[in-house]
């Protein structure tokens, strides 16, 4: 069967990459996270005390910024390598998350990453998820999907899962987190946020995680058959 590329964009804790892992798996395709990329890069920028609002400063920083997924034999995913170094826990911290959508609204950082993201989709097979892979990434993807879900119940969700990691959380600071990144996602001036014209809606607000992933078998079953022709 032709493999193709199925793109998932939309808001942070919408659920992009639970369903971008649950295809991948269904159907044999490579999962990428480009949002563990972005949270990557800007994990390395607060290590290392990069000023991300000095051009020169970031284009030298990239230099040093070798991206990876390794195969997670025990999690069936991928895990984020950054410079041979396992950072899929570092970069799900609330410092990270505070920090990457000012980080990934910088041109260089999206250059950098759109190009190593260009070459992993190259021979296609590939499920990825992040905030400009329908339009930016990937504009002739044959699957374009936008998620989207009521604020509350995303704020609910990103709560739990910072929760068990941090219990001193709040959830006023998730709600004021979450909201921040939208705000900087949809209005950065390189690649805001934004739902391809031929991307189709998945509201998950009240879908089961069962529901959903027969739904969207379904538009993918679609796409190869309408790109098969």
């Amino acid at each position: 069967m032709r493999k193709i590329i199925i793109t998932i964009d939309g808001y942070s804790s919408c659920g992009k990459s639970t369903v971008a892992k649950q295809l991948a798996r269904k159907l044999d395709y490579v999962y990428i996270d480009s949002g563990a990329m972005y949270r990557a890069i800007t994990l390395y920028f607060l290590q290392n005390r990069i000023d991300w609002t000095s051009t020169p400063a970031v284009v030298d920083a990239l230099k040093n910024i070798h991206l990876e997924f390794v195969p997670n034999t025990h999690t069936g995913t991928a895990d984020m390598f950054l410079n041979e170094e396992n950072v899929e826990h570092l970069i799900r911290e609330m410092l990270v998350a505070e920090k990457v959508s000012e980080v990934a609204a910088v041109k260089e950082v999206r250059d950098f990453a759109v190009a190593q993201q260009v070459k992993m989709g190259a021979r296609k097979g590939i499920v990825m998820d992040g905030r400009d892979i329908g339009t930016v990434v990937f504009p002739h993807a044959e699957l374009k999907i936008f998620m989207t879900a009521d604020i509350t119940i995303r704020v609910q969700r990103r709560f739990k899962e910072l929760y068990a990691k941090n219990p001193n959380i709040t959830i006023d600071e998730v709600k004021q987190n979450l909201e921040l990144r939208d705000y900087i996602d949809a209005n950065r001036e390189i690649s805001p946020l934004r739902k391809a014209e031929d991307a189709i809606i998945l509201d998950n607000s009240h879908l089961t995680m069962e529901d959903q992933l027969a739904l969207v078998m379904q538009w993918v079953e679609d796409a190869i058959m309408a790109h098969s022709s």
